[in-house]
This record gives structure tokens, C-alpha cells and sequence, in this order.
């Protein structure tokens, strides 16, 4: 197992495609949106898994348009439509395992629809959730990362982070973290040098007296 010997100080877990799928509804809403602005919707949505939804809108360089109103419409669209949003196999279990004062949700997406969106997905809610609006600099900037460190007192080096989109993957390795991928939400297979698993079925963790946490099961 590629952890194998190692103890973590804490887990930080990205949310949309790791802890649980919301591809359906953010598929929905993106295309609706790149429709109505003439932009080109397959092209579109391979850029934005991962990332603040202000800084997608804003790289488009669109005329005549406020980035800012435009995250506030579609984020409200997506708070709206939670048809399809559930776990990631295992995860709720998982989650539940681990103490709370070692783990954190990191999202990119507004605290509003995090909230509805762990709800919708019946997961355990987090004492720390880091949402896009904590952070000037999203993924793949690593300042989400080493602020939910900081919250949960864990030297971000003693750190593991679950992701599954690629811009997550980079700021988690610029933070200094160490990083496991979620494959369950990839429709095609995700080139990375790091361990991946399907599902948290699998995995399961064993708990120091100190708190530190060890992973046990398979991994890819």
C-alpha cells in the first residue's frame, strides 16, 4: 500500500466528484449558461471541475457581462437543482470514522451551495469547511489547502488530501501536502503519479491514541 507506514495528522477532502457527484446538475447548469451566452459548452466544461466559478468566467473574457452577477445566478441555479447529487461510495461511512477535529471539506464552490450540496448527499457535516469565498486564490493556488491546516492546527506536510480534478491535484502538491486521488466521478482515466481508488469502500483508517491517522485497505 503506498501510505504504508505513514500517519497523517489530518485529511482534507475536496467535495464535488471526491466526497460526492454533482457532474449531472453542474453539467445542467453550465451548458444552460454557455448556451445562453454563446460560449462553447463542451469546451467549457472541461475547464471548470475544480476551480472558483468567478475565475472560469473571468479567463472567458466576455464582453458586456459581471463576473461576479453571473457566479450569483449560476450558483443560485445550482443551489436550485440538487437532482442527482449523492455520495461517493463509502464516503459517508468514512467520514464518520474519522475524529472531527481531523478532517476538513476544501471546495471551490460558495459556502450556499456546499452547504446544500453535503446536505443533499447526507454527509457528515465538517467542524471546518473551507469554501471558494475563504480564499482570494483558488486551485489550483494552494492557499485553500494550508488554510484548512491552519484551522485544524496540522503542519499542511502532515496532511493528506483527497481530490479527483486536476486543478485540486495541483494546489494540494504545491501546498506541500500529500495527495490521494478519487477516481469514481473520472469518465475517462486521470494521468497522475499519485495513488488512486475508486471508492472509499475499501479504505479504512486506524486511529493513534495521539489521533494520528494511519489508511488501511487497497488502493490502485
Amino acid at each position: 500500500m503506498p501510505f504504508d507506514g505513514r500517519s497523517f495528522g489530518a485529511f482534507l477532502f475536496d467535495m464535488d466528484g471526491t466526497l460526492l457527484n454533482s457532474i449531472a446538475v453542474a453539467e445542467r447548469v453550465w451548458t444552460a449558461w454557455a448556451e445562453k451566452r454563446g460560449v462553447d459548452a463542451v469546451a467549457l466544461l472541461a475547464t471548470v471541475h475544480g476551480r472558483k466559478a468567478v475565475e472560469t468566467i473571468t479567463r472567458l473574457g466576455l464582453s458586456g457581462i459581471d463576473p461576479a452577477e453571473e457566479v450569483r445566478v449560476l450558483t443560485q441555479a445550482e443551489i436550485d437543482d440538487v437532482a442527482g447529487v449523492k455520495p461517493i461510495a463509502g464516503a459517508i461511512g468514512f467520514l464518520k470514522s474519522l475524529p472531527p477535529d481531523r478532517w476538513a471539506i476544501v471546495t471551490s464552490a460558495p459556502r450556499e451551495l456546499a452547504k446544500v450540496r453535503i446536505a443533499a448527499a447526507g454527509l457528515p457535516w465538517p467542524e471546518i469547511l473551507i469554501a471558494g469565498e475563504d480564499v482570494e486564490n483558488g486551485k489550483p493556488a494552494p492557499d485553500c489547502f494550508m488554510l484548512a491546516a491552519r484551522m485544524l492546527a496540522q503542519p499542511i506536510e502532515e496532511c493528506l488530501v483527497f481530490e479527483d480534478a486536476s486543478a485540486g491535484i495541483e494546489a494540494a502538491e504545491a501546498s506541500g501536502a500529500s495527495v490521494l486521488v478519487i477516481s469514481a466521478a473520472h469518465r475517462t482515466p486521470l494521468s497522475t503519479r499519485h495513488p488512486t481508488i475508486e471508492s472509499y469502500n475499501r479504505l479504512a483508517v486506524d486511529i493513534s491514541s495521539g489521533g494520528a491517522l494511519r489508511l488501511s485497505g487497497r488502493l490502485l
